[in-house]
């Protein structure tokens, strides 16, 4: 238990305490008010303000509050001078009426009235900050004296504006926690809270050529929300044009390289002549990427590996469903199952703290039921096989629907479900055998998919481990209808439990059957509905003899396979023949699931049995096929890299229109390059660009109709980032003319890795890149001439010649910190030992009995009452506080002066060493 005292607290105590002061100083100025009336007064009647008006002597009046009301605009004042009595007069009227009486000055009382109306409408105008020629800043413009800095810096003037705001919070967090395992002392932890924030806004010039911004906030969430620059711009007869420090950017024409708009550094502009001469010296904050649309589709590529199935997604409905899977979609596209679910109800462990009567109910779920012999797992001979039963799932397959509705009708009441079935144990237990969920939760029809031809089911959100999946249904095979499990509608009222198939255990084991029903051969692409146009798919290996990515086996009989026409996925050709033709075969609902972006293997184990039985031979298959993959869960087949191997890769195409989203956001100002067809495009002209959306929008409608391949390269903000980037290179830029210009460019970028340790993949480049470019363009009078001999067609407007060219080369490299050799680990096996310190006493814990071990410890099987815990020895651990141990000025004296009392073996100190001298504790 603990207790909190906030600053918040703290805060509305000082609040009440001003409220309280100003209260009493109020009613004390109330109480000597009243005093001061005099006897004569009329009392009932009490003026809360004293109004005053001018006098109308301008040397009586005083500074007017703010809280009052300006003079109204038709109160006109006026000055006149008198020049026969040698005084000025002040006039103050209401149109042609006088509104006071006039008041005559002589000069020298005239130029005093003047002075001080001067002064105080110059210190006015200081405070306010509202006079053009003076601003209220916090820091005063100042002047620095020298023809040097003028000379510099274009002016003498430094002049600073800082703008924001600065909070201070603090109080004090006073925390109590009544743990016995800790001392008196320590269960009390007061802390200083201190919390600051700040957003700051500073610009600033330095003479006329220096200029600077800093733009800073403590709650900013990203490290490039904070902005710096410094910048120096020289005049036109300089060689040194320009000077930027901080946040700087290095736009380049071309398209091969690209330039950066997201760097922290230092770059310097200068020139020579015709020769521009950029440097850049900076730190590289963001990331790039390339988007590709082709004929009015945005293409993405994708790259799934073997182990990245969609696991506790997808489940088979019965053992049977599964044993016929490969042979249905053998024949494909018909697909020949023979059957059809024609109703099916799915139902999950309710996570939710909502109830709905038709939505929630009692069930109790059974992994055997409507399964043939082959299937049965459990060992109660009341339960086996149905004389003369068919094959095919229905509830009558086997007997154990026939006695849970007879013998066991107790099963009904979810309570009394354990305590009916303990006489079977260990043959026939809770966890494995069946399981019982209270106000478990009915899928409606938006939250899963089923396939009524191949029997299997799709959830929208996977499982949790401890979550258990249970379902009834119906199906037709030959003209029959068959039934498994009970629907809600089957007349079995609320609160007696549903009997249903369990598809998914709170026991996720390989050992067990329900681990064959859910389906490890369908992987996600991360797209929603996709399309069969522009639609690409390769199974991959990795080769160690190459280091290559290959889409086939080569050795063996598959050596003159491709992957894809191993594994099933091109057995057709466009026109759903039986001819391979080397691409996908995109059949929906069956190799692929359209609406859902999922692919989908025609056979159960692709990488496992599957490529087992197409190698055909024991000795090589075991080489390449990944068994573990379907015999382990997805966490230990993870960890043998040396087989995971296999990938599918590809590219799908969404319909993007005159949109293209760029999977990005904050993106920096000019940090998008799209061309068309090679050709660069001009934006706000060719194309728009939301850079804090990320989306890029095609204005020019002559691209969209052509269908011309645009491609969309840009450099975004990263959110997050360890490896720091440093990017150094030149750009020149020598300009012929305004109509003709040559570049040059080299670029270094440098990686340095957050450790010298590094993944497999993930290595540090040190990468150069240099190039050239050039550019022409210039009117034709020739072209235009040309075009006015076609018939038809008459030009006004004179033709352009225009020609662009650049060539590059990349030095691939990578950074020294991970050695000259280029050292990455694939894993370093620092995490294959873990200890355990046994002396932790804060991580113990009472121990369950041992499963498994009903030989040994016969009380297991009572889970679900106390019976099971009457074994366990009595332990208990606890922590006695010091100062009842020592002497100290906190040991109570009946303690200090009783020696057998300090002594005893069962409250007393005793240390490691005095039970093990010579031993070294880590």
């Amino acid at each position: 238990m603990g207790s909190e005292i906030s600053y918040k607290n703290l805060l509305v105590f000082l609040y009440l305490v001003l409220f309280a002061s100003f209260f009493l100083k109020s009613t004390e100025a109330s109480s000597q008010a009243a005093l001061q009336v005099p006897a004569a007064a009329d009392t009932t009647r009490r003026s809360v303000l004293k109004l005053n008006d001018n006098s109308g002597i301008p040397w009586e009046s005083k500074q007017k509050s703010p809280l009052f009301l300006n003079n109204p605009s038709n109160l006109k004042s006026s000055v006149v001078y008198d020049p026969v009595k040698n005084e000025y007069i002040i006039y103050e009227k209401i149109g042609n009426f006088d509104y006071r009486t006039p008041v005559f000055m002589n000069p020298e009382e005239f130029r005093k009235f003047e002075y001080t109306k001067a002064m105080r409408d110059y210190w006015q105008s200081r405070i306010s900050g509202k006079e053009t020629g003076f601003r209220s800043n916090l820091i005063p413009q100042i002047e620095i004296g020298g023809a040097a800095f003028d000379k510099i810096f274009g002016s003498n003037t430094i002049n600073i504006i800082p703008q924001g705001s600065a909070e201070l919070i603090f109080g004090i967090n006073i925390s109590r926690t009544e743990n016995p395992t800790l001392s008196e002392k320590l269960r009390t932890i007061p802390t200083f809270d201190f919390k600051e924030k700040i957003q700051m806004n500073v610009t600033g010039t330095i003479g006329d050529k220096m200029k600077l911004g800093v733009n800073y906030n403590t709650d900013a969430m990203f490290e490039f929300e904070n902005r710096t620059k410094l910048q120096y711009a020289g005049k036109e007869d300089e060689i040194l044009k320009k000077v930027e420090a901080g946040d700087v950017t290095l736009p380049l024409t071309g398209t091969l390289i690209t330039g950066s708009y997201s760097l922290f550094g230092l770059k310097t502009e200068m020139q020579f002549g015709k020769l521009t001469v950029t440097t850049v010296l900076s730190q590289q904050k963001g990331q790039s990427s390339v988007v590709e649309v082709k004929g009015g589709a945005q293409l993405t590529n994708f790259e799934v590996h073997a182990d990245e199935y969609e696991a506790n997604r997808h489940f088979f409905l019965s053992q049977y469903f599964r044993d016929i899977y490969d042979e249905a979609l053998k024949n494909l596209p018909v697909i020949s199952s023979g059957i059809n679910i024609e109703r099916i109800e799915v139902w999950v462990t309710n996570k939710s703290s909502r109830f709905e009567e038709a939505s929630n109910r009692n069930i109790v779920a059974f992994m055997d039921l409507a399964e043939n012999g082959k299937h049965i797992f459990n060992k109660v001979p009341a339960f086996k096989q149905t004389p003369g039963a068919m094959l095919y799932p229905e509830n009558s397959t086997n007997m154990l629907y026939e006695q849970l509705t007879t013998s066991y009708g107790i099963v009904r009441n979810v309570d009394q479900v354990t305590n009916a079935f303990d006489p079977l144990y260990p043959g026939f237990q809770i966890g494995r055998d069946f399981e019982k969920i209270e106000n478990a939760r009915k899928l409606n029809e938006r939250e899963f998919d089923f396939n009524k031809q191949l029997g299997y089911i799709s959830l929208n959100t996977a499982l949790n481990t401890d979550e258990v999946l249970a379902v009834a249904y119906e199906y037709t095979l030959g003209g029959k209808l068959y039934k498994v499990g009970e629907f809600s509608t089957d007349g079995v009222s609320a609160p007696q439990a549903l009997i249903l198939k369990l598809i998914k255990g709170t026991t996720l084991s390989p050992k067990l059957p329900t681990w064959n029903l859910m389906m490890k051969n369908i992987y996600s692409l991360g797209s929603g509905k996709l399309d069969k146009k522009d639609f690409e798919l390769n199974v991959l290996y990795l080769d160690d003899k190459t280091g290559n990515a290959i889409n086939y086996i080569p050795e063996g009989k598959l050596a003159d396979k491709i992957l894809l026409q191993v594994m099933g996925l091109d057995n057709l050709n466009s026109q759903l023949d039986r001819q391979s033709d080397g691409f996908f075969d995109f059949i929906d609902r069956a190799t692929i699931i359209v609406d859902r972006g999922k692919v989908v293997f025609p056979v159960l184990e692709p990488f496992g049995s599957h490529l087992k039985k197409m190698i055909a031979d024991p000795g090589l298959a075991n080489k390449y096929i990944f068994q573990e993959l379907y015999d382990s869960t997805q966490t230990v087949a993870r960890q043998m890299a040396e087989k995971n191997k296999f990938i599918l890769k590809g590219q799908y195409s969404s319909e993007s229109g005159s949109e293209i989203r760029l999977n990005a956001t904050n993106i920096p100002q000019g940090g998008v390059k799209v061309t068309a067809g090679g050709v660069p495009l001009t934006e706000n002209t060719d194309y728009t660009v939301d850079y804090n959306m990320g989306t890029v929008r095609i204005i020019n409608s002559a691209l969209i109709e052509s269908q011309t391949p645009i491609q969309v390269s840009l450099e975004s903000n990263q959110f997050f980032g360890f490896q720091t980037k440093t990017l150094v290179g030149t750009h020149l830029d020598y300009r012929v003319s305004n109509n003709f210009d040559i570049g040059g460019t080299i670029l270094h970028l440098t990686e340095r890795p957050y450790t010298q340790k590094v993944n497999f993949g993930e290595e540090p480049i040190s990468n150069t890149i240099w190039g050239l470019n050039t550019s022409y363009k210039t009117e034709s009078q020739f072209l235009t001439k040309v075009i006015d001999k076609i018939p038809l067609l008459d030009t006004k407007t004179p033709s352009t010649f225009s020609f662009f060219g650049e060539v590059a080369n990349l030095i691939p490299g990578h950074s020294k910190a991970i050695s000259n050799a280029g050292n990455s680990y694939i894993d370093d096996f620092e995490a294959s030992e873990i200890p355990l310190d046994l002396k932790s006493f804060n991580a113990w814990s009472i121990s369950s009995v041992p499963q498994g071990q009903d030989q040994l410890f016969p009380e297991a099987r009572f889970n679900n009452n106390l019976v099971s815990g009457f074994n366990r020895a009595k332990l208990a651990w606890y922590v006695i506080d010091p100062l009842f141990l020592r002497n100290g000025s906190s040991t109570p004296n009946y303690i200090k002066q009783n020696p057998d009392l300090q002594s005893s073996h069962f409250v007393r100190e005793i240390f490691e060493n005095e039970i093990f001298p010579y031993r070294e504790s880590p």
